[in-house]
């Protein structure tokens, strides 16, 4: 690898700083600083280009480790200045996106022993240079025996329904008339003169543009028609992500006002009680959710105390409190229903603050409380509802969190009555199985229904309306409305909300359950035998895959392409969900693809998808 002879010396004082020979390296002076930038930059890049392998990765990581050691500022300036010279977005949203997230990286990296677990799951999921590594092993503590004990019968009982919308990324500073094709991420901003009303070719709807996250207006019209559409729901459940996705200007005062707002709107039009969960989305820096053990001046805790205040109208100030100081997980008891939200960005992998020098087996300790709240429900007969943001299958997830959250949910099965997840912006589910290496109907224990997002940059505006056992809490049915931006009338009359589909009557026949029986369970063996239809079906599938982004954009999907996301929806697991890391995912601005929940619908992190790029680019040199 090529480097300066002033970085070739730091590098090499980095490294064995440890020793106790003492090393001669130039002195540092501001302008040896500013000449080990400039050349840094070019060095960074080459050696990010030419890197194809997890030992290359580790590495460029040394490199990136020498500037982090020169302070914030510096790693900021360099990582910008590649970020430009990239031409992955446009310069405002480089240097906005990596002030804010540099900071956060460069902290791992001054801590992170190159070669270390640490380093090898870093380089797996933020260059996809790596593979990663096998789960650390680790029994969560439990305080009894899992008892012989199986999921109830459904009661026969009259059902209740249950509202489920999720990602809603309201913009605020959305303008009708505002150019939809612009050079961001997310338009439908005057960001320049040529892209406000008036001034361009491509005028954005007052409804929303798929180019563009939710207008305020989308996001009234999706309340509206929860509270027409099911006008005696028993509650509502919100999995999380407010603010929109422009990561490079959000700020502190943007999201405090965006939570607010939008929390204030759900009680406005009477939503019956609203059981939140924190999103990825819903701090500044975004992502940024550092462990109760990390040593840092960023904290999210006024996030914390705003989504507490938030919920308390409806959880009671009590369970509110709770989420404060617990990294905004709760516990709510409604009827004899525990619902439990939890903070799943203490398992993700864009949530840089993870990767500490010795990556935590429990951050801020929410897993050990997770145990002791379900153990509770357990013993006071309750059923629970786990909620979260992240599905704990998702190639988002961290190998390890997914592993040990797992077994509480192997533990609780009999308790557990589904779980419920946003983020990929899709509709899908995930299965959980005590036996991932012979998975079937018998030893499939739990449910993941992932809602479909109201915003509208993957598909069509979506919620959910669940039918439910009022003893059992087991879902009997789940039916996504849908409202259609191609109709010729959206953008003048609004959005129309309409049934897109029932889970019952599309997929009960595929797997031989009556349509008509509507107290018959959606069992998890009712999920995994869909699976095995779809793996064979390819009309059932194609059907399944139109479903996911509401009819929009679908892409054809065959073979291997069905193998994987049968793959995806049978992995409750991040580690058996097929996915591996590779380079070239995220690298361009909205060229993602249908891919499942191999990528984060959500806006990911900029300097991942800046290396990247790099790393794409040259293999198609």
């Amino acid at each position: 690898m090529k480097t300066s002879s002033l970085l070739s010396s730091l590098v090499f004082a980095t490294a064995v700083s440890a020793a106790v020979t003492p090393v001669m390296v130039p002195p540092v002076t501001p302008r040896s600083i500013e000449a080990l930038k400039r050349s840094t930059v070019s060095e960074i890049w080459d050696a990010i280009e030419s890197a194809a392998s997890c030992a290359a990765c580790e590495a460029v990581l040394t490199l990136l480790q020498v500037v982090a050691h020169l302070g914030n500022d510096d790693f900021v300036d360099v990582i910008t200045e590649i970020c430009i010279l990239a031409g992955i977005e446009d310069t405002d949203v480089c240097e906005g996106s990596i002030a804010l997230e540099g900071p956060i990286i460069a902290h791992d990296l001054r801590s992170m022993s190159i070669g270390s677990h640490t380093s090898e799951v870093f380089c797996a999921y933020v260059f996809g240079l790596c593979s990663l590594p096998a789960v650390r092993s680790y029994s969560v503590p439990f305080p009894s025996a899992k008892p012989a004990t199986s999921r109830p019968a459904s009661s026969g009982k009259t059902p209740i329904q249950v509202v489920h919308f999720s990602d809603i990324h309201v913009d605020r500073f959305y303008e009708t008339g505002a150019s939809y094709n612009c050079t961001k991420n997310i338009c439908c901003r005057p960001y320049t003169t040529a892209d406000a009303p008036g001034n361009n070719d491509y005028p954005a709807g007052a409804y929303g543009n798929h180019a563009c996250d939710s207008p305020v207006t989308l996001e009234e019209s999706l309340y509206s028609a929860a509270k027409t559409i099911a006008p005696d729901a028993a509650f509502t459940i919100f999995t999380g992500d407010v603010v929109e996705g422009a990561i490079w200007l959000v700020n502190e005062t943007e999201v405090t006002t965006d939570l607010q707002d939008a929390y204030a709107m759900m009680a406005s039009y009477g939503l019956p009680t609203v059981y939140g969960v924190v999103g990825n989305h819903d701090t500044a820096p975004v992502n940024s959710w550092p462990p109760a053990d990390i040593d840092t001046t960023i904290s999210s805790q006024w996030a914390y105390d705003t989504l507490s205040s938030a919920w308390a109208q409806w959880i009671g100030s009590s369970d509110a409190a709770t989420a404060d100081t617990n990294p905004g997980a709760y516990s709510a008891v409604t009827g004899n229903l525990r619902i439990i939200s939890i903070n799943t960005n203490m398992y993700y992998e864009e949530n840089f603050w993870l990767y500490a020098a010795t990556m935590e087996t429990d951050p801020s300790g929410q897993l050990a409380w997770l145990v002791d709240e379900l153990q509770a429900a357990e013993t006071a007969g309750q059923r629970v509802w786990l909620l979260g943001h992240m599905p704990m299958g998702s190639s988002n997830t961290l190998y390890d969190g997914s592993n040990y959250f797992q077994q509480i949910v192997d533990r609780y099965e009999a308790t557990i009555a589904a779980l419920f997840f946003g983020h990929t912006h899709k509709d899908e589910f995930e299965v959980a199985y005590s036996d991932y290496t012979a998975r079937s109907a018998a030893n499939a224990i739990a449910m993941s229904y992932i809602a479909p997002a109201l915003t509208p940059t993957s598909g069509m505006p979506a919620f959910r309306v669940y039918s439910v056992d009022p003893f059992t809490y087991g879902v009997l049915d789940v039916v996504t409305y849908a409202a259609d931006m191609s109709s010729p009338t959206y953008d003048t009359n609004g959005p129309v909300w309409t049934k897109y589909y029932s889970a019952k009557e599309a997929y009960g026949p595929l797997v031989g359950v009556d349509p008509s029986d509507t107290a018959a369970e959606l069992t998890p063996a009712f999920w995994h035998n869909l699976t095995e239809v779809l793996l064979t079906n390819q009309t059932a599938f194609d059907e399944y895959y139109a479903r996911k982004s509401r009819g929009y954009d679908v892409s054809s999907c065959t073979g291997d392409c069905v193998t994987s996301e049968v793959c995806l929806l049978q992995s409750a697991e991040a580690q058996y969900n097929c996915w591996t890391p590779s380079v070239g995912i995220h690298f361009s601005k909205r060229d993602e693809g249908s891919d499942g929940h191999k990528h984060d619908e959500c806006e990911p992190s900029l300097t991942k998808r800046l290396f990247h790029h790099i790393r794409a680019s040259a293999e198609k040199k």
